[in-house]
């Protein structure tokens, strides 16, 4: 199967800020689904000890992409947020114009270009797509692959 993120250390600011990042992203559609919730504390409860700082988080103003950039020094780290926001944008299957433009901002301030961009939302895509690789149903997995349009 398919490895979307390789093992890094990530500290506790780098987690807080990525969450407040992808707050951001599920935000720009106007609300949190209830799946982008899920993933944005499962992504926070796996790197801190004490997870329950999430609520603050989600109450805090949205980070800019100057700050993220700055809390996120790494190119490896960069790309976790960039990979995790796309995977966030299409968790409640409402992938649209606004989050595509927060994260294309985001993108933007931490010096990923439209090409790398590009490249890295495909293999989200692909990830996504290999976890219904175990469905008998394959029309169904046609279609979500039609939907998500790889």
């Amino acid at each position: 199967m398919m490895d979307l993120f390789p093992e890094i250390e990530i500290q506790k600011d780098q987690a807080e800020a990525i969450a407040r990042g992808l707050y951001a992203v599920a935000r720009a559609d106007g609300s949190i689904h209830e799946r982008e919730a899920a993933l944005i504390s499962e992504f926070f409860s796996s790197t801190v000890e004490r997870a329950s700082d999430l609520g603050a988080l989600e109450r805090a103003p949205a980070i800019e992409p100057a700050t993220l950039a700055l809390l996120l020094p790494s190119p490896e780290l960069r790309r976790l947020f960039i990979k995790t926001a796309f995977l966030l944008a299409y968790v409640d299957n409402a992938y649209g114009g606004g989050e595509a433009g927060v994260i294309g901002e985001f993108a933007k301030a931490l010096a990923i270009g439209e090409a790398e961009l590009s490249r890295m939302e495909v293999q989200v895509k692909e990830y996504l797509l290999s976890q219904l690789s175990h469905l008998s149903n394959i029309e169904a997995a046609a279609q979500v692959a039609k939907e998500i349009k790889v």
